[in-house]
């Protein structure tokens, strides 16, 4: 059956809510997002929407965009929901691919079939899955600047309407930059305009100076309000937060230059047709558009290149590459579809067939991969979740199997989308399997408890941000940006990060720390890679010693 353009879209939508939306709360709060979701928590009890704060410190180091969109959408459902948390995530990344996909069909002029495989790219290549999946700001940072991209795209190859994509395209850069400060612009817009440039030219840009003015003052303008009511507001702390996230990008987290070099594998599930993407000397005579094709290689190249410069670097940092590789894996899979029934060379066929059948192991064995390790835990509507899994995975490798022989690769193409949404549809309920820590006990009860009691509660600082999250709520700080401030009373409870119960002992000498109890609050146990001892509050009472 052959499906009009015009429902393309509803496609995409369709795909975004099997992959973004579906059990938002199965995976616990990770630090960044403790981070975002302690802020957004403090400007619904505390009205904190500017000055932000975190557990009562300044928290300045990101812009508050996404945190505001978190904020709200935790008014309306619940600030102890986390799938309400990650909810904005989810309707951004939907957004995202949106874009995506109107960028290839009406900025490139790709066909409607070739924009709709870019943009499923997109939505289920695994960094964008994540981030989607994740209440942090970079997925607002860099759909914002598609956006962006998208009318600035307009602004300089049309004349029409240009104070309109001019406003527009400074409307979204300003936001990205609201949401991430000016990550996005360097590691998207910047080689963006370099692959432009390179393959587009500029053409007659005087008649475009007054609304390239126009764009450049409203990006400015939304980027820039934020920063200087910090500094108006608290310039002290404003300052040495910003001197300190310099000196982080320096020397923290630093990486050869070369640390990048396997970005493609980023892309998951689409490794081998991204890595293939790449091989221009091959493409340039097969793709159908060369021009276009040059554009997203050359965008993507830009992208990696730029990032490897910058000192710091984490994998995660390659988000943006994805947007136009996706791009780019694209003109791969277009020709592959053209022209697969008719290819021989086995130089071409073979690595199409290995990449296939490695999505068809991976299908069959999916279930039976999670009945092994969780066999003795399924129970109730568990079983539906894996007989879904089970059933889904084994049609899914039944089409690509006989997608192969009919050499039908748009099948297979299709086919592999729908396995990446059966995975988060189906098999992540089953994650929460894993969660087997034994000693898991949460701490806000008893948070909740001694404050309501009225008895003198403090947490020595703000280090743990997973921690400050488990506390349910704000609670006094000892040790600040401007040194540790002893209480008054002869006696108070201290919550100590575990790991950290020496350190307190050392510089409370004067004082006699009894242990009541340590909440951990690790839902993993300690195999887990994932388990973190700063996730561990220890409730101590606190004695001044009598001299």
């Amino acid at each position: 059956m052959k499906i009009s353009e015009k429902h393309y879209p509803y496609i995409l939508v369709a795909a975004c809510l099997l992959l973004f939306f579906p059990h938002l709360d199965v995976l616990y709060a990770n630090i960044m997002e403790a981070r975002n979701f302690n802020t957004a928590r403090e400007m619904l009890e505390h009205n904190n929407w500017v000055l932000t704060t975190m557990n009562g410190e300044a928290r300045y180091e990101k812009p508050p965009l996404p945190t505001w969109l978190a904020a709200l959408s935790a008014a309306l459902f619940g600030i102890t929901k986390l799938w309400a948390l990650r909810l904005p995530s989810a309707i951004i990344s939907t957004v995202l691919v949106l874009f995506s996909f109107s960028f290839s069909r009406k900025r490139l002029q790709l066909s409607a079939k070739q924009s709709l495989y870019a943009s499923l790219i997109l939505a289920t290549s695994f960094y964008i899955l994540f981030s989607g999946r994740n209440g942090t700001w970079d997925i607002f940072a860099h759909a914002f600047m598609l956006g962006g991209i998208y009318y600035l795209f307009q602004f300089f190859s049309s004349t029409d309407q240009k104070y309109r994509n001019a406003a527009l395209a400074g409307l979204f850069i300003g936001l990205s930059f609201m949401s991430k400060g000016p990550v996005s612009h360097f590691a998207l817009l910047l080689p963006f305009l370099i692959a432009y440039i390179w393959v587009f030219k500029l053409h007659s840009y005087k008649t475009r100076i007054a609304p390239f003015t126009l764009m450049i003052l409203t990006a400015l303008g939304l980027s820039s309000w934020w920063a200087l009511a910090i500094y108006f507001g608290d310039s002290d702390t404003a300052t040495a937060i910003a001197d300190k996230e310099a000196t982080a990008w320096a020397n923290r987290n630093t990486r050869p230059f070369y640390y990048y070099w396997s970005f493609f594998t980023q892309s998951g599930i689409w490794t081998i047709p991204a890595f293939v993407s790449l091989l221009y000397p091959y493409l340039k005579t097969r793709v159908a558009n060369l021009k276009a094709y040059r554009f997203s290689l050359i965008w993507t190249l830009a992208a990696v290149v730029l990032l490897s410069c910058i000192p710091e670097k984490k994998s995660r940092y390659l988000l943006p590459v994805l947007i136009p590789l996706a791009l780019n894996i694209s003109f791969y899979i277009e020709y592959l579809v053209r022209r697969f029934p008719a290819l021989s060379d086995k130089r071409e066929t073979i690595p199409v067939y290995f990449y296939f059948s490695i999505i068809t192991i991976a299908a069959v064995l999916a279930a039976p991969a999670a009945l092994f390790l969780f066999a003795d835990q399924l129970e109730g509507s568990l079983w539906f979740w894996y007989a879904s899994l089970q059933i889904s995975s084994l049609f899914i490798a039944i089409i690509i199997v006989k997608s192969l022989q009919q050499k039908r690769i748009e099948r297979a193409f299709f086919a592999v989308v729908i396995f990446a949404c059966a995975i988060v549809s189906f098999a992540f309920p089953l994650v929460e399997l894993s969660y087997t820590n034994e000693d898991y006990e949460q701490i806000a009860p008893k948070v909740a408890d001694l404050l309501h009691e009225e008895k003198p509660l403090y947490l020595f600082e703000n280090s743990s941000p997973e921690l400050i999250w488990d506390l349910g709520q704000r609670v006094p700080v000892l040790k600040t940006r401007d040194g540790l401030q002893l209480p008054e009373q002869a006696s108070f409870y201290l919550i100590v990060e575990e790991e950290r119960t020496q350190e307190v002992e050392e510089l409370l000498a004067d004082y006699a720390l009894q242990r009541v109890h340590c909440y951990d609050g690790n839902i993993t146990t300690k195999a887990d890679r994932n388990y973190k001892s700063r996730r561990i509050g220890c409730l101590y009472l606190v004695k001044k010693i009598d001299q």
